[in-house]
């Protein structure tokens, strides 16, 4: 993956070959600037390689039009971003219902209140995202990723705006909805706790997979 063009051109991953197996929940560590967003970003179809291939739930999503991989987006995946990306205008349920009304889901409004009553925000629906707290606002975005039960939950740093003890919160909440829902997990994070909740951790470094382990106290370097 490259930005820029001619000399000014930046590899931000080089080489990167990754396979996640359906259910698994991975996490994806590294410095800033390592290529961990850059790498959920492809993942999510936001972003297109200048090489290679991004095969996600058996469709290789860099070969889809545009309308197509937006369509993908919408009914497969779900990305749950560090600054929430809420739309200030609307309410915590109005926020939460969106993608199941752009979906034509039938009773999205009752549909929304559950799963904002599932993140223990039933009290707050008729609220704005400013009057919310950052944990608040997270678990809205939480709810509105999961609403359409992605085959692929993305989450981009969904502890680094928050405390701790909010953090915390966010992680079970986090997994717990994964669990239910069977989908895989695949999280950016610098938060060793966080990522200590993954059946994987790959670490990058200047755009390349540089270190892997699973379930070990300390990562086994990738050759």
């Amino acid at each position: 993956m490259r930005l820029g063009a001619g000399a000014s051109a930046v590899t931000v991953l080089d080489g990167i070959s990754l396979d996640v197996p359906a259910g698994e929940v991975l996490a994806i560590t590294g410095v800033s600037g390592s290529g961990k967003s850059t790498l959920l970003g492809l993942l999510a179809g936001l972003d297109q390689p200048t090489q290679g291939s991004i095969v996600v739930d058996g469709v290789d999503i860099t070969r889809l039009g545009e309308d197509a991989l937006a369509r993908f987006r919408r009914e497969r995946i779900g990305y749950v971003f560090q600054s929430f990306h809420l739309i200030p205008t609307l309410t915590a349920l109005e926020n939460v219902a969106t993608p199941l009304e752009i979906a034509g889901v039938s009773g999205a409004l009752d549909r929304a209140r559950e799963l904002l009553a599932e993140v223990g925000l039933h009290t707050r629906a008729a609220h704005y995202p400013a009057q919310l707290s950052g944990g608040e606002q997270q678990r809205v975005a939480l709810a509105r990723a999961v609403a359409l039960r992605p085959t692929l939950l993305l989450a981009d740093e969904p502890t680094g705006n928050l405390d701790s003890a909010t953090g915390e919160q966010i992680v079970d909440r986090l997994l717990a909805m994964n669990r239910e829902r069977s989908s895989t997990l695949v999280l950016v994070t610098h938060d060793d706790a966080l990522a200590r909740h993954a059946d994987r951790v790959i670490t990058l470094r200047d755009g390349r997979i540089v270190a892997e382990r699973s379930g070990l106290p300390e990562a086994t370097a990738v050759s």
